[in-house]
């Protein structure tokens, strides 16, 4: 199912021209126009699904495949120096448009970039206290 109001169903189905770096019948891998680093492309299902909880388990498989695929040429292409592999789920997570993409961004020592996070410091007490309502 393709979604007609979304801009990235038209990009990776040709309606709209990209600068596309890899496609085969269910993705279109583009480079994205506002780049965190020289390389940085998107992952586009040709389907639509809004986020990781529409996805189906057959197209999330064969995601991480093309993105194993497309960033071994990046590795080779650009001689990268590390990779961050980003997938956002909704507005709070970063997410800006309502279609299922993955980002592989190139890492280049001194780059600039700061994709991390500030960890926290649970106690034992509250990270079990955690995986029981997960598992529960």
């Amino acid at each position: 199912m393709k979604d007609s109001n979304c801009i990235f169903c038209k990009i990776a189905n040709g309606e709209i021209p990209s600068n596309t770096i890899y496609e085969d019948d269910d993705f279109r891998v583009i480079l994205d126009n506002g780049p965190a680093t020289k390389g940085h492309a998107l992952i586009l299902p040709k389907e639509h699904y809004a986020d990781l909880f529409e996805l189906s388990d057959e197209a999330a498989s064969k995601a991480l495949i093309v993105a194993k695929k497309v960033s071994a040429q990046l590795k080779d292409k650009l001689n990268i120096d590390g990779l961050n592999v980003v997938q956002n789920n909704g507005e709070t997570a970063g997410q800006t448009v309502k279609h299922f993409h993955i980002h592989l961004i190139p890492r280049y020592k001194n780059d600039g970039q700061h994709i991390l996070w500030n960890p926290t410091e649970p106690s034992a007490e509250e990270l079990v206290q955690i995986r029981d309502i997960i598992n529960g």
